[in-house]
């Protein structure tokens, strides 16, 4: 769900980026990466690791309901898609701030601009409707299902 009414970006400011450096780093050290092929038994499965196990886009699912619940916009997270280091799909979560747009991964606890990272960017959710939005127009992957 969408709430049009949340801000469409993060105002950050220091308070702020402890707050998300902190969540990144703790959901970074206290999950354990499995795919979903040996947690779940399927190629790709989006989920909350409850049970304390995950793959990429859990790990950025537990950080959105952290920092949402720490009152951060939710409508200024957006999951995002991306093709990896290795070629593969990969999830990532984007920060909409007023300072530009910055990824948490659970690859790396630094947080930095999205043009760092060296990743082709494909889609992420909208921040107006429930849908995605192409980033580009690169084909998008089959599954986000790595570590």
């Amino acid at each position: 769900a969408i709430d049009a009414n949340e801000p469409p970006r993060i105002a950050l400011t220091p308070a702020t980026w402890s707050l998300i450096v902190s969540v990144n780093r703790r959901v970074n050290t206290g999950l354990r990466a499995v795919t979903d092929t040996e947690h779940w038994g399927e190629a790709d499965r989006w989920d909350l690791a409850e049970d304390g196990m995950g793959d990429c886009e859990d790990f950025q699912l537990v950080k959105r309901k952290r920092l949402a619940d720490a009152g951060l916009s939710r409508r200024a997270m957006r999951m995002t898609v991306v093709i990896d280091e290795k070629g593969e799909g990969h999830a990532v979560l984007t920060l909409l701030t007023d300072r530009g747009e910055f990824i948490l991964d659970n690859k790396t606890s630094e947080i930095m601009p999205w043009y760092r990272t060296g990743y082709v960017f494909i889609k992420r959710e909208s921040q107006d409707s429930v849908a995605w939005v192409s980033l580009g127009g690169v084909t998008s992957p089959v599954t986000t299902a790595n570590r």
